[in-house]
């Protein structure tokens, strides 16, 4: 009996690392929202790493977290790190490029609870009087994540998570 479930065990082991290895090598994740604001009123928001505890959804998942800004005040050369609970973990983010008052890119290295580089972009298009703005990660896929895709997707992991700060944000610029 331990011999069958043990061939099961290593079977299902086998069976994920193969269906992991068949994950693509990057992902992708966006969403987007319209706000009835400026541009500028937005932007700003974003472009200045000391706004973001009025709306980013992690910001409040650990009211302990220490924080760090250096480099620049906002803009490109901005760097914010972080500290915090198994929630939210540890890393840091540099504006790489800033475009008053359409995008917003951002180099965002996580150190744990697993670690990562991917790219965030803001980009904000306006149409009369108001704003779509919207909101990507993306990065490489390592093994590891390959193998968590295989329970669960980043864009539902990470998805939710957009759409709660991306309406925290219209409900600030609507103000």
């Amino acid at each position: 009996m331990l011999k069958i479930t043990a061939i099961i065990i290593i079977a299902l082991i086998v069976l994920v690392m193969i269906i992991a290895a068949t994950k693509p090598d990057s992902f992708s994740v966006q969403r987007s929202i319209i706000i009835k604001s400026a541009p500028d009123r937005i932007f700003a928001l974003i472009n200045d790493f000391n706004h973001w505890p009025s709306w980013s959804p992690w910001e409040k998942m650990d009211p302990a977290m220490k924080r760090n800004h250096s480099g620049a005040a906002y803009g490109t050369g901005a760097l914010y790190a972080w500290d915090g609970n198994s929630k939210i973990g540890e890393g840091s983010m540099e504006i790489v490029e800033s475009l008053p008052p359409a995008k917003v890119v951002i180099k965002l290295d996580f150190i744990r609870p697993f670690e990562g580089h991917n790219i965030a972009e803001f980009s904000l298009l306006t149409a009369g009087e108001v704003t779509t703005v919207t909101w990507q990660m993306r990065g490489p896929s390592n093994f590891l994540a390959k193998i968590m895709q295989v329970f669960v997707s980043m864009d539902s992991m990470i998805g939710k998570d957009f759409e709660a700060g991306l309406s925290n944000m219209k409900a600030i610029a609507e103000k």
